[in-house]
């Protein structure tokens, strides 16, 4: 009877794991958000990329550079759906004016948030209508400025800071114990007036290396 228990839980497994899609761990806790790249067709003046300034009386980040995007809502089919709306509801532009080609690799970041970015087109004879709640500004910049422009880099050294009550206790050499150190890469693009950084600049320059 024992040996019959053993290969029904061994069944079980293997079924539950043959097929199964991989993901990341713990993914289903972390906040999501989806962000749309724009390129616009400009024909004479070539391929632009469309940036946004983020209104000043915002809380988060009020007056940075950034790619339109947002929080995935639970209303949201699929991240690619949500890239098109935030998109949509922040330059004021109707989703017939959008043609969304494909995704870049997704970004796990240090603070529980995953960020799904896209890209795709716009058409470039929309008409614009930022919402003033959000967009302070809409700019674009040559992408042939991103292909002959390395950015610049620092580093950000990320501290391990165990909370109070840790169990050190329970892990080798107590307090002492050797902590990895980390550094996350933050780039900066200067066009004109504008800086442009963070993880837009991140994304910008992945999509560079797509390309």
């Amino acid at each position: 009877m024992k040996i019959n228990d053993e290969m029904i839980r061994k069944e079980s497994l293997i079924q539950r794991f043959q097929h199964r899609k991989d993901g990341i761990i713990d993914e289903r806790h972390m906040k999501r958000y989806a962000i749309y790249l724009p390129i616009i067709d400009k024909k004479e003046e070539g391929l632009h990329v469309l940036f946004e300034v983020r209104a000043k009386h915002m809380n988060r980040q009020p007056g940075e550079i950034c790619f339109p995007g947002g929080k995935i809502d639970a209303s949201d089919p699929s991240p690619a759906q949500a890239a098109v709306r935030e998109l949509c509801e922040e330059i004021g532009v109707t989703e017939k004016d959008t043609k969304l080609v494909g995704h870049l690799d997704k970004i796990i970041s240090p603070f529980n948030q995953i960020i799904y970015p896209f890209v795709g087109f716009l058409n470039e004879n929309a008409t614009f209508c930022p919402n003033q709640e959000e967009v302070d500004e809409l700019f674009t910049v040559p992408l042939s400025f991103f292909l002959e422009t390395e950015p610049k880099r620092y580093d950000v050294h990320l501290k391990v800071e165990p909370e109070n009550g840790f169990p050190y206790e329970w892990i080798p050499h107590g307090k002492n114990y050797p902590w990895k150190k980390g550094a996350m890469p933050e780039y900066f693009y200067f066009y004109e007036d504008y800086c442009i950084w963070g993880l837009t600049a991140r994304i910008m320059r992945h999509f560079v290396e797509e390309l």
